[in-house]
């Protein structure tokens, strides 16, 4: 590898912490106690993941493989029903919607082979795919809220003129769609321009020619547009049906 770090290094780069400590007490942010616990949480969970594939990477068990990618997919599924403050199935659809998004991608890299089933590269795929998602989804769930209260009354006026449930939220959720998708559309816009991702650039830190980086980038770019796209997609088709009752009624 072309880069080596120890626990030395570790120690001085962790010095770029107390910058983060040092605004947030100047400028009175109240940042500090997150900064350390987040912090501290971020190497305990970081050192627990490691040790675990390391495990699991030497047991290469189909099986083992399937139940992380699982793991990954409920955890991404659970913080993103979290931002969905109207739905009462906010979890549900975030899972069905993360599961199709993750397993939909990892299908088409597997079969195309892109990608080997085995642990090394399905769970950090897994991993990268539905926390993709996840934070896509969850921008549709706050958009989503935050129009259909501020058009409440353009929303009431196409039901009482005939319009189906479908037809009258219809603006709302395209506008939630492309929220959801916006941000990895730009990402891809500026990759390798403004930012060199983190595959890119461990693949380069580990001595892999650049070029053949390059490419692994490009598929990484491919399969989340993929995955924002399908995610985003499912959850908010799901999702706008929540905010009406049984009576085709809007519930705000």
């Amino acid at each position: 590898m072309n880069l080596a770090v120890n626990d030395l290094s570790l120690l001085f780069a962790g010095m770029l912490v107390i910058v983060a400590l040092l605004i947030s007490y100047k400028e009175k942010l109240g940042f500090t106690k997150d900064i350390i616990i987040s912090v501290c949480r971020a190497i305990i969970q970081l050192v627990l993941v490691g040790y675990l594939l390391k495990y699991v990477f030497q047991l290469d068990n189909v099986i083992l493989t399937i139940v992380m990618a699982g793991i990954i997919i409920v955890n991404a599924a659970l913080n993103a029903g979290k931002r969905s403050n109207h739905l009462k199935n906010g979890f549900w659809i975030s899972l069905l919607a993360i599961f199709c998004s993750t397993g939909v991608t990892i299908g088409v890299l597997v079969l195309s082979g892109a990608i080997r089933f085995i642990p090394s590269q399905i769970i950090p795929i897994s991993g990268m795919i539905a926390s993709n998602s996840m934070i896509a989804i969850g921008l549709c769930y706050r958009n989503m809220d935050s129009l259909f209260h501020d058009q409440r009354q353009a929303v009431l006026e196409k039901l009482a003129l005939g319009a189906d449930i479908k037809l009258a939220s219809r603006s709302i959720v395209r506008a939630s769609i492309r929220t959801g998708m916006a941000p990895t559309i730009d990402s891809a816009k500026t990759v390798g321009i403004v930012s060199l991702p983190g595959m890119m650039s461990g693949l380069i830190f580990a001595g892999v020619d650049p070029v053949h980086a390059i490419k692994y980038q490009i598929m990484v770019t491919f399969m989340l547009l993929s995955a924002t796209s399908i995610g985003s997609v499912i959850a908010t088709y799901l999702a706008y049906k929540e905010y009406y009752n049984e009576r085709k009624q809007l519930i705000l």
